[in-house]
């Protein structure tokens, strides 16, 4: 060692540093035990489900790539994925704009404003197995509420859960049911607006348009950004719905993939090719999360 280099020695924590970490682990062990039981330890054991061949009774066989190879060629399995793609694509935008233009009428100086919140948000918290039953009823061919209303205005009663090629359209529709917590933050973000942005933009002379166009929604853009990103990926996740009221019909017009993926692996008992689709399900997700990530900086405005 050169001369006058100074040798670093390892110092032992002192007896009250060590009690404050083990203090913090102890208190933070519950979610770390959670989640090492309940999320990392499936996640590994799915990878290694994925290469063999298991019906939940005999011991699981080695089958290389071939669950892998299968989900390629499976017509059910690339159906569920163009089903979870077309609900995301057209359900996710009308969301937003639905959820934004509420926040924006929710945030002016209206009578029973925190009523009309409140009721906006209110189907959040309702479980979605209730929720599914509920709209079941409502989208009833003879005894439902929706066609009921249409026939005040002479359209004739529809199969919304037993036409093909209203089922997806019946569960966009479905969908906007759910948009008060995307409300709730766009409300938020709109409280934090400077005010002396609004004032300064007035004194230019723009008018409620430009000043929607050039102030609001630029400073908006993370917040739109955050509630796309997340509907997103509750969208692809769409299960309970699906289950309870279709059973991924009619004509599998319903078949989402996670409902293909519960059916592969409870109903066929085929957890391997179940995990091998819950692993390509995931990938393309956070590739499509990761994408996300990367256009937003064309168009996301972060004010520092």
């Amino acid at each position: 060692m050169a001369a006058g280099s100074k040798r670093r020695r390892f110092r032992r924590p002192s007896p009250l540093v060590l009690r404050e970490w083990l203090s913090g682990y102890a208190f933070a062990s519950p979610f770390i035990i959670g989640f090492l039981v309940f999320t990392a330890f499936p996640m590994i054991y799915s990878i290694w489900l994925s290469f063999h061949r298991w019906d939940m009774i005999s011991p699981p066989r080695f089958v290389g790539l071939d669950n892998f190879a299968k989900l390629i060629t499976d017509p059910r399995a690339n159906l569920s994925l163009y089903n979870s793609a077309f609900y995301t694509v057209f359900a996710v935008p009308i969301q937003l704009v639905i959820a934004f233009a509420l926040a924006l009428a929710l945030t002016q100086k209206i009578r029973f404003r925190d009523f009309y919140r409140s009721g906006f948000y209110l189907p959040i918290i309702v479980p979605l197995v209730a929720w599914s039953v509920v709209w079941q009823r409502v989208l009833h061919p003879e005894f439902g509420i929706l066609n009921e209303f249409l026939g005040w205005f002479g359209i004739e009663p529809m199969n919304w859960l037993f036409d093909p090629a209203l089922t997806k359209p019946a569960f966009i529709f479905m969908s906007f049911w759910m948009i008060g917590r995307m409300m709730v933050i766009f409300i938020a973000g709109l409280g934090n607006i400077p005010e002396t942005l609004m004032e300064a933009a007035s004194i230019d002379g723009a008018s409620a348009w430009a000043k929607l166009r050039h102030v609001t929604i630029p400073l908006m853009t993370p917040l739109i950004f955050y509630n796309m990103v997340v509907a997103i990926i509750n969208s692809f996740q769409t299960f309970i719905p699906a289950k309870i009221m279709t059973n991924g019909g009619p004509q599998n017009a319903t078949l989402f993939a996670v409902l293909n993926i519960y059916r592969n692996g409870f109903e066929y008992f085929n957890m391997g090719y179940a995990a091998a689709l819950a692993w390509e399900f995931f990938i393309i997700i956070v590739g499509f999360t990761i994408a996300q990530f990367y256009v937003s900086n064309k168009w996301v405005y972060y004010e520092a």
